[in-house]
This record gives C-alpha cells, sequence and structure tokens, in this order.
C-alpha cells in the first residue's frame, strides 16, 4: 500500500510492536487505525482510532438481540449466571452473553449461541440474526465482518415461564 493510500483509507495492520508503515496497529485486544501526523495531514485523518474486541461483542449483542424469534443468548451456564446477575439489585443485563468475537486487521469473525422461541422457524431467526449482526458491526465499526456463525443451543418453550410462577407441588 502506496502513501497515499494510507493517508486517503486508514489501513488496520495486525502486526503488534512498531508501527513503520504509518497505517495501523493491533494491540491486546484492540484494532487501532491510525493515519497520518501532521498540519499538512487533512483533519480527518490526523490520529489514532482503536475499536476494542469488547465494543464489537456489544455491538453485535445488541444486534443480535433486536432480531425477533431470539428469546435469550448463550450456553446453559451462561444463562443461569446471567440470570442470577440480572436479579441482584442494582445488576445489569450482560449485552455480551453468548458472543465471541475474533478481530483481526481490517476483518472479524463472530460466533453466536443463541436460544429461540418455539415455533419461529430457526434457518430464518438464524439469517435474519446474521443479517442485523454484520449490517450493524460494519456500519457502526467499519470493519468487515468475515462470518456470523449461529448456534442455536436451546428452544425456549411457552410452558417454560409458566413453571417458574409457582404452580403445583406435589407435596404440601
Amino acid at each position: 500500500m502506496t502513501t497515499q493510500d494510507l493517508t486517503s483509507h486508514a489501513a488496520v495492520s495486525g502486526s503488534t510492536g512498531k508501527d513503520l508503515t504509518g497505517g495501523a496497529q493491533k494491540s491486546l485486544g484492540a484494532t487501532t487505525v491510525t493515519g497520518k501526523t501532521g498540519a499538512a495531514e487533512p483533519a480527518a485523518t490526523r490520529g489514532k482510532t482503536s475499536i476494542a474486541d469488547v465494543v464489537v461483542v456489544k455491538i453485535a449483542g445488541m444486534a443480535a438481540r433486536e432480531i425477533p424469534g431470539v428469546f435469550d443468548m448463550g450456553g446453559g451456564l451462561s444463562r443461569t449466571i446471567g440470570a442470577v446477575r440480572d436479579r441482584v439489585p442494582g445488576g445489569r443485563p450482560n449485552v455480551g452473553r453468548g458472543v465471541k468475537v475474533e478481530v483481526g486487521e481490517r476483518q472479524t469473525a463472530i460466533d453466536l449461541d443463541i436460544v429461540v422461541e418455539y415455533g419461529v422457524p430457526i434457518t430464518d431467526v438464524a439469517h435474519d440474526v446474521r443479517e442485523n449482526v454484520i449490517s450493524a458491526v460494519e456500519r457502526i465499526t467499519g470493519l468487515e465482518v468475515v462470518e456470523v456463525n449461529v448456534a442455536v443451543n436451546d428452544v425456549h418453550l411457552p410452558e417454560d415461564d409458566t413453571a417458574d410462577s409457582g404452580g403445583e407441588t406435589r407435596v404440601e
């Protein structure tokens, strides 16, 4: 890539350590996009922009939860721990539960664990989740999403809600 390319398109590099190209660096858990420095350079290209992995996790988690048919996210243990955390006063829901990301140079790959509502077409929900996550992450971060893997871990049944509401017990 030429110096002109770096000036007009902030490049992202997955290397760690010294940045010899004026491009970008990846530090632990973040992608850094750098431009040129100096008064002669356009204002938009002066300085660095860092995108931490947790940013991509949160964006992907929010985008996946927006899709009708997604009941919850995460595996069994993480959902159990999350339910306890959600009931603690002052606790906040973890939007990153069930989301794993790998952020590279200019790209990211995302793995999602979801629970779908009973009766919804799973392939349609997975397609809609994939489409919404890719759109949101690319729009907000500027990173290219190379893949979104959706794992459906469970199906939420309507009677799952009534079982916790104090139905009949077998003993008195």
